[in-house]
């Protein structure tokens, strides 16, 4: 790919800062400015070598800027763009790395109507329990999917521009419309958290939650792991998908009721077949195998 003279990363955490260090090991990068919320957070991005330099405000950081990335929670997204549309220069390409596409879409419309040739929406499906720019590691992204959600109006240079620094990252590209994205992303992520994150509050909120974690072993650690995550940006993923997500929601209340009939019965046999069916779905994911679809 061509080399970006200068990339500004707004949200130097785990995402923003991996992908910063990322193209930086690659060697496809001059320059790179933070900006961000919190002074504190972007001088320890420096100190770390995350970042070159701090921006205190948009105008100096989008001088001469050839790239970017805006990383932080997507309930900020309305707020950003609003601040940094009136400094945006043509030919200054724009992404995110936003969890849902919608909301973020909506909000680029508002914000960057003149120059929607130069947006390229995207999500990386990667992250860690762990955030902060101190967990931000360069081979976050390496086999890692990156979806592009591109804009009618998205010039074809500027959505091979953010594709490219994607694949310098190492990951696996692929493209979809925003409302597909959120429908998929709605089933196989933020429904899964949605769920964790209510198990161990229940569990938790319990009188004899101390009993409980206490007995906890392999399976509530795997199936609880990403409660882990940041409550912040789930909060605003969840709010800003709702729609797609209360549909996802509303087909496994129907599942769990079916199940819960199940027991109530004590059809062993039907438990039976929706495990086995569920087992081989996992496991022909886990091994790449193509997944047999509902007959």
């Amino acid at each position: 790919m061509g080399r970006i003279g200068k990339l500004v990363v707004c949200g130097v955490g785990l995402i923003g800062g991996s992908f910063a260090l990322a193209l930086r090991r690659a060697g496809v990068v001059e320059r790179i400015v933070g900006v961000g919320r919190r002074r504190e957070v972007l001088e320890r991005a420096c100190a770390l070598g995350v970042i070159d330099e701090i921006a205190d405000e948009w105008a100096s950081a989008l001088d001469g800027a050839d790239l970017v990335l805006l990383a932080a929670p997507v309930g900020q997204t309305d707020a950003i763009l609003a601040a940094m549309a009136p400094h945006l220069k043509p030919g200054t390409i724009v992404t995110d790395a936003g969890s849902t596409k919608r909301d973020v879409v909506e909000a680029i419309r508002q914000h960057l109507g003149g120059a929607l040739a130069d947006v390229v929406p995207a999500h990386p499906i990667a992250g860690a329990e762990k955030s902060g720019v101190e967990a931000a590691f360069a081979e976050l992204y390496m086999g890692r999917k990156v979806v592009l959600t591109p804009l009618p109006e998205s010039r074809p240079e500027a959505v091979q521009k953010v594709r490219d620094a994607w694949e310098a990252c190492g990951a696996l590209v692929v493209a979809m419309t925003p409302p597909e994205h959120d429908r998929v992303f709605a089933a196989v992520s933020h429904l899964p958290h949605l769920l964790a994150f209510g198990l161990v509050d229940d569990l938790a909120g319990r009188s004899n939650a101390p009993l409980l974690f206490s007995h906890a072993a392999s399976g509530f650690r795997d199936f609880t792991r990403i409660a882990g995550s940041h409550p912040e940006m789930w909060r605003d993923i969840c709010v800003a998908n709702r729609v797609a997500l209360l549909e996802e929601l509303d087909a496994y209340l129907g599942e769990l009721a079916r199940l819960r009939m199940m027991l109530v019965e004590g059809d062993g046999e039907g438990l039976e077949a929706v495990f086995e069916r569920a087992r081989r779905a996992r496991n022909a994911w886990a091994e790449g195998l193509p997944i047999r679809t509902a007959e």
